[in-house]
């Protein structure tokens, strides 16, 4: 890393646009502290900010200010790596740039006396990091992470930046019954089971996890529960009988009940804040609550496409995966409307008009099928529904988007996989993929029932009207 990210400042200007302020100060006092070393461009970083760090401590001197500054412009360059981390993963989907992020995060005016009315985000940074406990980076990066008014922010976008395991502990037993009766209409004996499966987690991991923080050790992110404290849930369960219909409660079914009770309640947690439509946890797509990952993983014991330890290869891999199908879906609607416009093009030139008008007032203004006909000239809504041919537009989107999809994903498997073990894997993620997919095609369904009460706006939607608007 350029030890001149010591020196030189990540800052907004006036008007808005990131730019490098080089603090002349900063620059002189480190290039002499930099005599220190050997050779100051080989010394990793954690030596160097633990040095600044002291010199920043000691109130006697006068250079504390100064070593105080190299490192906030230190964390200014992390500030932005983290929000370029978050773009790069979700803003294609969510709809926010780089830009959209700074604005909120990035305050540091780059003087060296503190404001006596406002504290910029990096020395609030600065000021809870304990070196013993996590490295400046990872600091900065969860300190960005939760910065309330972005955190405000990314909830209009429908991004929630809080784990699965996070939801769950925090939700009480009590509240289930209003949650998944009232907002995701289950039903009482659902409901029921479902609190016990709650109150088994609680047992368990929250449990572990409060012993932890009451012991003041260092806790971080709730990461998913491991192989133990999900046989000690199954444990709890098979003694209070959750569910007479499952002979064999497994530890694989019990994470899979778990994430789908988090996905609900992350879905009302959206829902009441925002008013927004269904998102995809940040944990779901990093680490190890992710059901896609996992039901490959689950197909073979033994030589599985990643391990739930290898965490590098695992992101890697969910983060081509979530490209690769947001991209075969866009090439699907692609292939799927310019089919239907060439046949009927051949047969009607302003029916095909008609056609690409109807789809964005149905899927993008959110207009009935008796308006669309009234604005087209049309004799009734039927006529709307006959032109669209819904159903069997859905169909060809979702065999469209699978067949892409799979080429995509069995090319790149390959990097984690042989030959041979993707082979028998072919037919396992050929199936998972085709669930995937049909639960896109599902949400578009449900939405295109109830359109004029529907709130949420589906994946389908966002893609096709994002489709239609590239067109004009």
């Amino acid at each position: 890393m350029s030890k001149l990210k010591y020196y030189t400042l990540i800052m907004l200007g006036s008007d808005g646009r990131r730019k490098l302020k080089e603090i002349e100060v900063a620059k002189i006092f480190f290039t002499e502290m930099s005599a220190e070393f050997i050779n100051i461009n080989s010394e990793s970083d954690i030596i160097i900010q633990k040095r600044l760090l002291e010199l920043s401590q000691d109130t006697s001197s006068r250079l504390n200010l100064v070593a105080q500054r190299c490192l906030l412009c230190f964390i200014s360059w992390q500030i932005e790596q983290t929000c370029l981390s978050l773009e790069q993963q979700f803003g294609n989907f969510h709809g926010f740039t780089i830009h959209d992020l700074l604005i909120y995060v990035l305050d540091d005016d780059g003087s060296l006396q503190t404001s006596d009315t406002y504290e910029c985000l990096g020395r609030e940074i600065l000021a809870t990091f304990d070196p013993d406990k996590s490295s400046l980076i990872t600091w900065t990066s969860r300190k960005v992470r939760q910065h309330r008014e972005l955190n405000k922010y990314l909830l209009e976008c429908g991004l929630y930046l809080v784990s699965d395991w996070a939801i769950l502990n925090d939700t009480k037993i009590q509240q289930l019954p209003k949650i998944l009766g009232e907002f995701h209409y289950l039903t009482s004996i659902e409901i029921e089971q479902t609190q016990k499966l709650l109150s088994a987690y609680h047992k368990i991991y929250r449990a572990e996890r409060f012993l932890q923080r009451a012991e003041r050790k260092s806790l971080g992110r709730c990461k998913a529960p491991n192989i133990e404290q999900l046989q000690a849930i199954v444990e709890v369960l098979q003694r209070q009988n959750i569910d007479n219909s499952l002979t064999n409660l497994s530890t694989k079914v019990v994470m899979q009940k778990l994430e789908k009770l988090a996905e609900r309640l992350r879905e009302y947690r959206l829902h009441i804040r925002n008013n927004s439509f269904k998102t995809v946890s940040l944990d779901a797509e990093l680490y190890e609550n992710s059901t896609f990952i996992q039901q490959i993983a689950d197909t073979n014991s033994k030589n599985i496409i990643i391990e739930r330890e290898e965490f590098d290869e695992k992101k890697e891999f969910l983060k081509n995966y979530r490209c690769h199908l947001i991209s075969c879906l866009d090439n699907a609607l692609n292939t799927v409307i310019d089919s239907r416009l060439a046949k009927l093009k051949k047969k009607d030139i302003d029916k095909a008009n008609q056609f690409i008008m109807a789809l964005q007032l149905f899927h993008c203004q959110r207009l009935s099928m008796g308006k669309i006909a009234q604005q087209l000239g049309l004799r009734a809504q039927d006529a709307v529904a006959r032109l669209l041919k819904l159903k069997e537009f859905r169909a060809d989107i979702h065999r469209e988007t699978l067949v892409k999809l799979q080429d995509r994903v069995m090319e790149l498997a390959q990097k984690y996989s042989t030959p041979k073990q993707l082979k028998i894997l072919e037919s396992q993620i050929t199936e998972v993929l085709d669930e995937q997919v049909i639960n896109i095609i599902s949400q578009a369904e449900i939405e295109a029932a109830s359109m004029k009460n529907y709130c949420e706006i589906s994946t389908f939607s966002q893609r096709l009207c994002r489709h239609l608007d590239n067109q004009n």
